[in-house]
């Protein structure tokens, strides 16, 4: 058995290139860049960057910018940042073509946005009743088997 590589605060963490879904590459491979683990950015910040990323394809990439926020934020706003997340990647699992792991992960974050009950100045602008649409639409092609394109899954956060 290997041991994991670890960070100082002895969470394990795997430094191997990931490819632009998210998935591990051989060690020594070009991958995209990592976000950086202790990413810590104002909440107009988290979501421009993350938005970037998901216009941008790399719906892996905005996921850890979200989970970043999510880990980092204020409890209150967990649940928001959390479901973001899970929004990105349930984007994610469509990328890879894992069609169970979309729909659990799109399910769990339209669930969670739509129960958020944002604390004055706790939404941040977000459109969250746009993302749930968004993603039950997702849902709905999902389950009919129809094609999803690149398009569809950039969806975006704050209305545009």
């Amino acid at each position: 058995m290997h041991d994991r590589e670890r960070d100082a605060e002895g969470r394990a963490r795997n430094a191997r290139p990931r490819d632009s879904f998210g998935r591990p590459l051989p060690p020594g491979s070009a991958g995209v860049p990592r976000i950086p683990d202790d990413l810590d950015l104002p909440p107009d910040r988290t979501l421009g960057y993350a938005q970037q990323l998901l216009d941008d394809g790399l719906a892996f990439n905005a996921h850890e910018v979200l989970e970043a926020a999510w880990k980092n934020g204020p409890f209150a706003e967990r649940q928001l940042w959390q479901g973001l997340a899970q929004l990105a990647v349930g984007l994610t699992h469509i990328q890879r073509g894992n069609p169970k792991g979309a729909r659990t992960l799109l399910l769990r974050a339209a669930e969670r946005l739509a129960r958020y009950e944002p604390e004055p100045g706790g939404e941040h602008g977000v459109d969250r009743a746009g993302l749930v649409a968004h993603a039950n639409a997702l849902l709905d092609r999902l389950a009919a088997g129809a094609a999803i394109g690149p398009d569809e899954l950039r969806p975006a956060l704050r209305g545009r």
